[in-house]
Parts: C-alpha cells; structure tokens; sequence
C-alpha cells in the first residue's frame, strides 16, 4: 500500500512553493523538473510531466501487447518502412 504524504507550505510573495525533500523523492523530481499543476474541487494536485509520458509509453505497451505482433515482425515493418522512405526522398538503393 502506498504511503501518503502531506505538508504545509507557505505561497511566497512571487507565488513560489518550496517543495519538502521527502515530497521530492516520492514524486522522483528534483530542481528544474516540471510540474503539471490542476485544480478539481477546490484540491491542487501536482503531478510530474514525465509520469504523463511514462503513462503514455504504458499505453504504448499495452496496445503492442493486444495486437499481437512480435518485436521482430515490429522492427522488420520499420526497416522496410524506412528503406521505402530513403527511396522515395533520395532514389537510393534499399
């Protein structure tokens, strides 16, 4: 079972949050990462941008899994994917 956290934080004069350092290694993030901030029912959540995208290469995942395909049926689709571009774009052999 997951563990909740949950910490009082002042808004700054330039609306600025500093974050506690256990909230910080619980949510993976560190300085410079970026947050997705949204608002439902009066409750702020904070989510990180790179959880969106694991959520999207999941789906990814699971859509691979579904139809399937193999891996290497996948990567020969894409050669040929890609040799038919390069002679499209460039004349060249493939």
């Amino acid at each position: 079972m997951a563990r909740r956290l949950g910490s009082e934080v002042a808004l700054r004069p330039k609306r600025q949050l500093t974050l506690p350092a256990d909230i910080c290694e619980a949510l993976g993030i560190g300085p410079g990462d970026l947050l997705e901030l949204s608002v439902e029912g009066g409750v702020l959540t904070a989510r990180p941008k790179k959880a969106k995208a694991l959520d999207a290469l999941q789906e990814i995942r699971n859509a691979f899994e579904r139809s399937g395909i193999s891996e290497g049926e996948l990567l020969q689709a894409a050669r040929s994917a890609r040799r038919a571009m390069t002679r499209e774009r460039h004349g060249a052999k493939g």
